[in-house]
């Protein structure tokens, strides 16, 4: 059986889920031992062993090409891709560690050891959320999805940030609506399912959460 070793509340974890989603493949999902570990590890039926985002997504894609999620397009596929190195770079820093990191669990994150969370740094990261949803709501209104029509990679990363930050209600969907539009249509998606299923102990998610409405 395939089995990916993640954080719950981590998006680069959340985002492999995704992916491995939409390529309708069953996969066990495990608990890390060292929630320090360099994750998500993906290991597939033949054995093979990928550790980290960019390995487990170039792996999936060039092994499982049916329902690409990466643009045939050379042009699209380069932005689908740019956005998916932001998400995972600029907006994993300044957003979703400033929020997420400061609220949830080590355990689920992976983040330094639990401290009281720093309200400063979460208003820091919450302002710089603002002006994000702003992008994504210009992006699908022009493009239909982030990226291009189609839903691809793009989307999935950046949903898997904003899917961890709506866990604690986070996100002021009501003041952005395009993007809550384009949420929404993520969050209907079968590869969305489990995500939607998620609980951490101890710290229930928002009350819309897992509703395909806000």
């Amino acid at each position: 059986m395939r089995r990916l070793t993640h954080l719950l509340l981590s998006p680069p974890s959340r985002f492999v889920r995704l992916v491995i989603g939409e390529k309708r493949l069953v996969c066990d999902l495990a608990a890390p031992d060292d929630a320090t570990a360099h994750l998500p590890v993906f290991v597939d039926l033949d054995g093979t062993v990928c550790e980290g985002v960019w390995a487990i997504v170039d792996h999936l894609e060039g092994t499982y090409p049916d329902h690409p999620m990466a643009p045939e397009d050379a042009g699209v596929r380069a932005e689908a891709l740019r956005i998916l190195d932001w998400a995972m770079g600029p907006f994993h820093e300044n957003v979703t560690r400033k929020v997420v990191y400061e609220k949830a669990s080590q355990r689920f994150t992976g983040a330094p050891a639990r401290r009281t969370p720093d309200m400063n740094v979460i208003r820091q990261g919450r302002e710089t959320l603002l002006n994000t949803l702003e992008m994504i709501g210009e992006n699908a209104e022009r493009r239909g999805y982030l990226a291009c029509k189609e839903c691809s990679l793009a989307d999935l990363a950046v949903a898997a940030h904003l899917s961890a930050l709506d866990y604690f209600g986070e996100v002021p969907w009501a003041d952005f609506p395009p993007a809550a539009e384009w949420y929404l249509r993520m969050k209907s998606r079968p590869s969305f399912r489990s995500l939607l299923a998620d609980r951490v102990p101890g710290q229930p998610p928002a009350m819309h959460y897992a509703e395909l409405d806000f």
